[in-house]
């Protein structure tokens, strides 16, 4: 089997106890267990196949055997270079650049982070499929962070719902904010005139963004802020900035101008999360791309 496997060895203070009960101490479901069970995956203990009735000893090694990764039909894998900022047999952290889509879409099929992810799992062997943590939207730059297998991706699906894990961005507005620090508390829907457009409306999800002034530049009047979200919804950053009345630079779809920079000045920059195997707190930084560091400096 060329499927992702995990294996523990049961220590003398865990045993004696039921397969389908060590698993649960390990984070496996009930439901992944109804996944392997019925879509290809298998149990091991001591290399032989076992069902989660099986009653382990101190020193068992039990190994799980997760089901295919199966990609989805509308991504193809593309020969694209990715700029990897962390790697270990879980997860994988890319600097995505200003340009390329999260993932494909009608409007641009072509080109994207997942499609260049699978090519790299092809070329290493790697028999996952794609599976983004966060997404950033297509002129957006920066961190994002991707599962290798479903296990992984369902470990960080709850560390999100936790809001354990944490993101710091940095973007370019227009005009000079008056605070040095301040909150947007506004919820955010869909605009009913627009297949694509947020807006802030009473009847929006509740959404959170928390920023602070680093610099104003007065001879182009804008300002550069660093931002952390507590909620994650779609183009959340541009649509609380713009409802304050500083949008970001080059972000004309919420009132921004293209006169300085033709992409929305927005950089994920900052990520920390525990690394839901290791326990360890995975911290990365990658700075600004080459267009928003010319326009600053």
């Amino acid at each position: 089997m060329n499927n992702f496997k995990m294996t523990w060895t049961v220590e003398e203070k865990e045993a004696p106890v039921l397969l389908r009960d060590y698993l649960k101490t390990k984070q496996i479901s009930k439901a992944a267990l109804t996944d392997i069970k019925f879509h290809g995956g298998a149990l091991f203990v001591n290399k032989d196949e076992v069902t989660v009735r099986t009653l382990l000893k101190s020193g068992d090694e039990v190994t799980v055997c997760f089901p295919p990764e199966t990609k989805s039909e509308s991504m193809e894998a593309e020969d694209i270079s990715i700029n990897i900022e962390f790697e270990d047999e879980h997860f994988l952290v890319v600097n995505k650049p200003a340009g390329m889509p999260t993932i494909p879409s009608l409007y641009q099929p072509k080109g994207s982070l997942a499609a260049a992810v699978l090519f790299y799992y092809q070329e290493k062997g790697i028999p996952g499929t794609f599976h983004a943590v966060n997404r950033l939207d297509k002129d957006t730059s920066g961190i994002v962070l991707i599962a290798k297998h479903r296990f992984s991706h369902s470990l960080m699906s709850k560390q999100q719902i936790n809001k354990s894990i944490k993101r710091g961005y940095i973007a370019f507005v227009h005009g000079k904010i008056k605070n040095q620090e301040g909150t947007i508390d506004a919820p955010i829907g869909r605009n009913p005139d627009s297949i694509i457009e947020r807006m802030v409306r009473e009847d929006g999800q509740h959404s959170i963004t928390h920023y602070e002034k680093i610099d104003y530049l007065p001879d182009r009047d804008f300002s550069v802020i660093r931002l952390k979200l507590e909620t994650g919804r779609t183009h959340q950053i541009r649509v609380h900035m713009a409802s304050i009345g500083h949008p970001l630079l080059g972000d004309d779809l919420y009132g921004g101008s293209l006169d300085l920079i033709n992409r929305q000045a927005l950089h994920s920059e900052r990520t920390i999360f525990t690394h839901p195997f290791t326990g360890e707190q995975i911290k990365l930084e990658v700075s600004c791309p080459t267009d928003m560091k010319d326009l600053w400096q």
